[in-house]
């Protein structure tokens, strides 16, 4: 158990190197293999409710699921979502995208609705939105938005929080919101959010909105991509809908999609994830999770944290704070530096946590004949066993390949043998 995390440490970014290269490498033939799988796109006519025109492509998936509405950044159009919009859609996710005012084949605001409307026209969203819920099929309260730009993340922020109830996910590349939207982050931790950002965005300081945008959320679910260059684009204009005024970098927005072309599917599997397998939920991130895997290894932090935990469940019962390898490498190292009363109380909380997991029923058993306490020692890596032998869930939430679920047996029966031995 313990040479592994070791093991995991040297490898990890050789293997996220590798991983990068084969995503690059093969995403062109994965795209084609989606889109000979995907519906055709419906166009639709929206009108507002000041009977402007609205235009929107209509995604349908083959059976009954989620919904999608994917807005689009300020010098774009509903058009540079169509890849997109059919692999959500080939993966059981209806998606609806939207011309938004003024853009592609909606009608055009005249010069004085402009400086009436300069927050844009959450109304026209609201219409785009209704009209996704209302589809056949389509899970009313189990809504996702996409956004992209100023445009586009502005927009899909205030149309969660003026939606709450029926929006479970957010995935928001390389645009801001405004102070109520930031609040609204804030408030939201049943909000799974994915935001994704390039240092060569033409756009600067959009790393920096984005990141504000990130550590604002307090979703421990949150996910953050960012595509690092050597130093940011020069600053030339505020991002604007006149796409000859700032040269394109392929760094923002939708634009991303064609210099890296894996993401895509990054942001498929996000909404698969988010409102398919687990809706409202994605597993607890290491990054947004930072500040509680920190204090777990403060004077006080274990006992802190477990009362956390049990706060964000009265809520919730299936909240989850921190991710359970996280913890795992937490709680190893206490064992590796000679502290195992330290590594016990870590062991015993990730246990509570995620009480379905082999490797962390595994750790504790680990944890306690390190002490010498060898009934629950045996308990737990018969608790590990039985686990493993049953199949009904994964050996942990991290993974569950048969090599890693022989690992944790090995573990286990390690564990078991140590403690005959000492019987003899």
């Amino acid at each position: 158990m313990i040479g592994i995390r070791d093991f995991l440490r040297l490898a990890l970014p050789i293997l996220a190197m590798a991983a990068v290269s084969h995503a690059t490498t093969s995403a062109a033939a994965e795209n084609a293999s989606h889109l000979l799988r995907s519906p055709a796109a419906r166009m639709v006519d929206l009108r507002a409710s000041d009977g402007s025109r609205l235009k929107a492509s209509y995604f349908a998936a083959a059976k009954p699921g989620p919904g999608v509405l994917l807005l689009h950044q300020a010098n774009r159009e509903r058009r540079v979502w169509d890849e997109l919009a059919a692999r959500l859609a080939a993966a059981g996710i209806n998606t609806l995208t939207l011309d938004m005012r003024g853009h592609g084949e909606s009608d055009q605001p005249t010069d004085a609705e402009r400086k009436r409307q300069s927050g844009g026209w959450p109304g026209d969203i609201d219409t785009a939105f209704e009209y996704l819920l209302t589809q056949p099929g389509v899970k009313r309260d189990v809504i996702g938005l996409g956004g992209a730009g100023a445009l586009g993340v502005g927009s899909a922020v205030q149309a969660a929080r003026r939606h709450p109830a029926e929006v479970k996910a957010l995935a928001l590349l390389s645009g801001e919101t405004v102070q109520d939207g930031l609040q609204f982050l804030r408030d939201a931790p049943q909000l799974p959010g994915l935001f994704v950002a390039a240092d060569d965005d033409e756009y600067p300081p959009t790393v920096e909105a984005m990141e504000l945008l990130y550590i604002t959320s307090s979703s421990p679910s949150k996910k953050w991509v960012h595509y690092p260059a050597a130093k940011e684009a020069p600053w030339i204009w505020y991002e604007t809908a006149d796409i000859s005024k700032v040269p394109p970098t392929g760094g923002h927005g939708t634009d991303l999609f064609k210099v890296h072309p894996e993401l895509p599917a990054i942001i498929v599997n996000w909404f698969i994830t988010t409102l398919i397998e687990t809706p409202g939920r994605a597993p607890a991130d290491t990054l947004a999770s930072a500040q509680i895997l920190s204090q777990l290894r403060m004077q006080g932090g274990v006992a802190q944290v477990e009362q956390q935990l049990t706060k964000a469940r009265q809520i919730d019962p299936n909240a989850q704070l921190f991710p359970e390898i996280g913890v795992s490498i937490i709680g190893n190292d206490h064992l590796r530096a000679g502290e195992p009363e330290a590594a016990l109380e870590v062991f015993k909380l990730n246990v509570r946590a995620y009480p379905d997991s082999a490797d962390a029923h595994e750790d504790l058993a680990e944890g306690y004949l390190s002490l010498g306490q060898k009934d629950l020692a045996r308990q737990h890596a018969q608790k590990t066993l039985a686990l493993l032998d049953a199949h009904t869930v994964p050996a942990s939430t991290w993974s569950d390949t048969e090599p890693r679920r022989g690992e944790i047996r090995r573990g286990a029966q390690n564990v078991l043998t140590k403690i005959s031995v000492t019987r003899q």
